[in-house]
C-alpha cells in the first residue's frame, strides 16, 4: 500500500509512534526510528536509526525530508528546538497516563487518515484492560514497589501505576505517580522499608535489573518482597514505553508478576 495524503515521511524519536503507525498499518510512512524501537521487528530491520533516549542526529533527520517528527515529553526537547531550528515540523507528545496513550494512538490515526483503525485498536485496548481488571476485581490486592531507577530510586511513573492497579495489585507510591518529573517520584530506602511492600517489580530503563542486589540493600531484608523472594524484572521496551506495548505485553507481565505463587 501506498501513503497518501501529507504525511508520507514520518521520523519517530521513540518507540511508541512507531508502533502505533505499524499497528494502524502505516509502517510505510515511518522513515527514521530510535535506537531503542524493538517494537515491531520489521520496524528495527527496515528502518534507519535516527535517535537515541533524549538526543539524535539532526543532520540525518533533515536528509530524510520528514513531513513530520514526533517525540515525547521534556526529555527531548533539547533536540527538538534543534529540529525546529532547521525548519522541521515537530510534534512533541506527553502522554502520562492510560487514557492519554489510547488519545494518542486516537490523534495518529486522525492524522494519517486511518481513524476508523484507530478507533478499533482503542476499542480493543480498553476491552482488555476491562478484562483484567475484572479478574482482580474481588481478589486481596498485593502492595507492590515498581522501580524505574536504581541511583536516584525512581518509582512508577502514572500510566505504570495504573497499569498495576488493573492487573490486581496496589502501588505503594500511587501519590507521587502523577509527577510529570523524574524527581517527583523520588523515594529513599526508609520510605520503601516502611512501605513494606509485598511485591517488587523493576524496570531500569535501558538497563538489566539486578536482582539478587536487592537484598543487600540496608534494610531491605526485613520488606516482604525481598524476604519472599517476590522479585521480579519487566524488561523496559514493554513497560516503559507510553504505546502499545504497555497495554499487552506489559500488562502481561505486570499481571504475573503480582499474582505469581
Amino acid at each position: 500500500m501506498t501513503a497518501t495524503g501529507p504525511l508520507q515521511h514520518i521520523v519517530c524519536l521513540t518507540e511508541e509512534p512507531t508502533e502505533i503507525l505499524y499497528a494502524l498499518g502505516e509502517g510505510e510512512r515511518v522513515v527514521g526510528i530510535s535506537a531503542w524501537t524493538v517494537r515491531p521487528p520489521e520496524a528495527r530491520a527496515e528502518k534507519p536509526i535516527v535517535s537515541a533516549f533524549t538526543g539524535g542526529n539532526v543532520d540525518r533527520i533533515c536528509a530524510l525530508e520528514p513531513d513530520l517528527v514526533i517525540g515525547f515529553s521534556d526529555i527531548q526537547a533539547d533536540l527538538a528546538s534543534k529540529l525546529i531550528a532547521r525548519n522541521q515540523q515537530v510534534l512533541i507528545f506527553n502522554q502520562r497516563s492510560v487514557d492519554e496513550i489510547l488519545d494518542v494512538i486516537l490523534v495518529l490515526g486522525r492524522m494519517v487518515g486511518r481513524e476508523a483503525r484507530a478507533q478499533a485498536l482503542v476499542a480493543g485496548y480498553r476491552t482488555r484492560l476491562d478484562e483484567v481488571r475484572a479478574r482482580h476485581a474481588s481478589a486481596p490486592r498485593p502492595r507492590v514497589y515498581f522501580e524505574e531507577w536504581m541511583d536516584p530510586k525512581i518509582s512508577g511513573i502514572q500510566w505504570v501505576s495504573e497499569l498495576i492497579a488493573i492487573a490486581g495489585g496496589e502501588d505503594v507510591f500511587a501519590d507521587r505517580a502523577s509527577g510529570k518529573l523524574a524527581k517527583e517520584r523520588f523515594v529513599s530506602d526508609e520510605e520503601v522499608i516502611a512501605a513494606a511492600p509485598d511485591v517488587l517489580v523493576a524496570s531500569w530503563c535501558g538497563k538489566a535489573v539486578d536482582l539478587d542486589s536487592f537484598a543487600a540493600r540496608p534494610g531491605w531484608a526485613t520488606i516482604p518482597a525481598v524476604a519472599s523472594g517476590r522479585l521480579h524484572e519487566i524488561t523496559s521496551e514493554l513497560i516503559l514505553q507510553p504505546g502499545p506495548a504497555c497495554l499487552t505485553d506489559g500488562l502481561d507481565a505486570l499481571e504475573a508478576a503480582i499474582h505469581a505463587g
